[in-house]
């Protein structure tokens, strides 16, 4: 092979995003132009898929993998395992909060599956502090003690809960030193206050799930590395999260919930970089499904309600994502007068099953060749029904339109980024929408914005204005919030704060506020 021959300044990227249907890959070089893309299937080992996107991309675009300086990788791992109940490590809790939040077990809401999965090692013990930081009762550390003695051997990692911990760490960190002093040095110890924000049961929850996926993403990141390795590729490697930010690999492998749907954020993230544009809608249009999420400042709009996660209630920082069952496999039936699309998809079947290729399943991707938006040579088009097809594109085209409406702040037009390879089922013209941007390279943004590098830090804390003014509270909160950007590898002097709002909270007493920052820096 012949290797491209470039400066000694030259610093390329690989951006990595795996999908249900397909693996994207991306190279950028340091000014962030695309170079090359390629797209492979999924494979049922993920790790197959993986090696092979950056197989084909040092190939096809013949770049010494000696120059590639960073690599990043945004995956569904973690999700899958939760979802499927798969790989999870088993977890013993400590909650910090007797006597006051006895009355609601710990895992009150979760099935009987994933409680197996994890484990039932599940303790209250005294603890927890007030809205301000005071203390509501002293920790009890041999009643913690015990509680580790009895997990000694049957637990993979820990979990430490408090009430308002994030407010007041102190007794948090107290226990994850009893914690090691019992378990032994080398026991992972997630804290809830790093983890979630002040919702109690929530942050619980999201605590346990981190702790549960430690032993997965730690195979992710190996087999990344070794990937890498194996092409000669010697990067700075960092994971993506789902804010649409990267983190370092060994901040990943103590945050693994952070990684929890970071494929719909790299898509809003390329689309965004793609474009130019900081605030419109984003349409991700994949195999199976279309994720709209909404771009504000260059970033994706955070979800401000509870998240899900394989029906478990969490408050960590996640996208504001509406998903519908409309994709490029998305199957299409018509009975007499009736045409009715989706929710069900042939997704990476596409190929063999849709009707242009010789299949006997009629999909989304059918009606898109034969009204013209696509042309795929040698499509088999004249046997479909035209009828059908402008039928079944009026319910795709409807559909869609109701999704975006319901993401809009305003009545206003907005501007639409359109990504993804299903991309071509969306019309020219959109109902509420003032343009449509389908920009280069519009199949591959999720592992562009994946390889984008910026990297952030957050916080969410109560402060008394009784006890420090308003711009003292400000202050602390945007330098906690630069400071954990930093710890996740952001470059210090180019981190901005991209987020601030603050909240008067009325039903706590001492004149209580509400503040959450968010910052980032390039890497």
């Amino acid at each position: 092979m012949t290797w491209t021959i470039i400066g000694h300044e030259e610093a390329y990227r690989i951006g990595i995003d795996v999908g249900g249907t397909n693996t994207d890959a991306a190279l950028l070089d340091s000014q962030l132009n695309t170079i090359h893309t390629v797209k492979v299937h999924t494979t049922r080992d993920v790790n197959e898929g993986i090696v092979e996107s950056i197989r084909r991309l040092l190939s096809e675009s013949s770049v010494n993998p000696a120059s590639i300086r960073y690599a990043m990788l945004g995956t569904t791992h973690c999700t899958n395992a939760i979802v499927e109940r798969k790989h999870l490590g088993k977890v013993g809790l400590i909650r910090l909060g007797a006597p006051a939040t006895t009355s609601i077990p710990p895992q009150a809401d979760w099935d009987d599956t994933l409680k197996d999965a994890v484990g039932t090692h599940a303790y209250i013990v005294n603890g927890g502090y007030e809205y301000d930081g005071r203390t509501i009762v002293d920790l009890d550390e041999a009643e913690v003690m015990e509680c580790f003695a009895r997990m000694k051997g049957e637990v993979d990692a820990i979990a430490v809960c408090g009430v308002f911990s994030p407010v007041n760490t102190t007794q948090e960190k107290r226990v994850e030193q009893l914690a090691k002093q019992v378990l032994g040095e080398n026991m992972p110890v997630t804290l809830s206050h790093e983890i979630g924000s002040i919702g109690l049961l929530e942050r619980e929850n999201a605590s346990i799930l981190n702790g549960a996926l430690l032993k997965v993403i730690a195979g992710v990141v190996e087999g990344f590395e070794q990937a890498l390795q194996g092409f000669g590729i010697h990067a700075g490697v960092y994971i993506c999260q789902n804010d649409g930010t990267l983190m370092r690999s060994e901040y990943a492998l103590a945050y693994p919930i952070l990684t929890i749907a970071c494929g719909p954020t790299n898509s809003i993230r390329g689309a965004a970089h793609l474009s130019g544009l900081s605030n419109a809608l984003v349409v991700d249009i994949g195999g199976t499904t279309t994720d709209i999420g909404v771009l504000a400042q260059g970033f994706p709009r955070q979800s401000s309600a509870a998240v899900e996660i394989g029906g478990v209630r969490t408050n960590f920082r996640m996208p504001d994502i509406l998903s519908i069952g409309i994709g490029g496999g998305t199957i299409v039936r018509a009975d007499k007068d009736l045409v009715t699309v989706g929710p069900d998809s042939v997704g990476y079947e596409l190929l063999r099953r849709g009707r242009i290729f010789g299949g006997d399943t009629l999909t989304a991707t059918d009606v898109a060749v034969k009204l013209g938006r696509y042309t795929w040579e040698g499509g088999m088009t004249e046997e479909l029904d035209e009828t059908i097809c402008r039928k079944a594109d009026e319910v795709i085209t409807r559909a869609i339109e109701d999704a975006i409406d319901r993401m809009k702040t305003s009545a206003d037009d907005v501007d639409v980024v359109l990504v993804g390879g299903g991309s071509i089922l969306v019309a020219e013209r959109l109902e509420g929408v003032a343009r449509i941007v389908r920009p280069d390279h519009y199949d591959a943004a999720n592992a562009i914005g994946a390889a984008l590098g910026e990297v952030s830090g957050e916080t969410e804390r109560i402060y008394s204005l009784d006890e420090m003014t308003y711009d003292e509270a400000k202050d602390a909160a945007k330098n906690h919030a630069i400071e954990q950007a930093v710890l996740a590898g952001a470059d210090r002097s180019t981190v901005q704060i991209v987020l601030a709002e603050d909240i008067p909270i009325a039903y706590l007493p001492g004149n209580a506020l509400l503040v959450k920052v968010k910052a980032a820096g390039r890497l």
